[in-house]
């Protein structure tokens, strides 16, 4: 069962744009209620299609270079990387139905 993965501004060329599936991008922080809301979504996404899509977590307070390099002004912030590139955005908790939606889009 693959569950999220902890990366951070040193890893993040390696673990997402280097990757060989798409991958989702949790841009996140420890005092953020709303980011604790969508962790349990993304560890059930990521149970589920992890064979499909990679998913990633990144704290925008200890990585900060890597959030403002993606102009991250709000948390969460869901960036759905496909070969190296940005393909779709999702600020803020939503449902796992909408998020589903979105991956597929990327998976199609």
């Amino acid at each position: 069962m693959s569950k999220p993965v902890e990366i951070t501004d040193a890893s993040f060329e390696a673990e997402v744009l280097q990757a060989d599936k798409p991958v989702v991008v949790d841009f996140w922080a420890t005092w953020c209620g709303p980011c604790k809301m969508i962790a349990p979504i993304l560890e059930e996404i990521a149970g589920e299609m992890g064979e499909k899509v990679k998913i990633t977590k990144l704290d925008v307070d200890s990585n900060a270079k890597t959030a403002g390099k993606y102009n991250i002004m709000s948390i969460p912030s869901l960036l759905f990387f496909k070969n190296g590139e940005v393909v779709d955005q999702v600020v803020g908790a939503v449902p796992k139905s909408q998020l589903m939606q979105r991956l597929e889009k990327v998976l199609a």
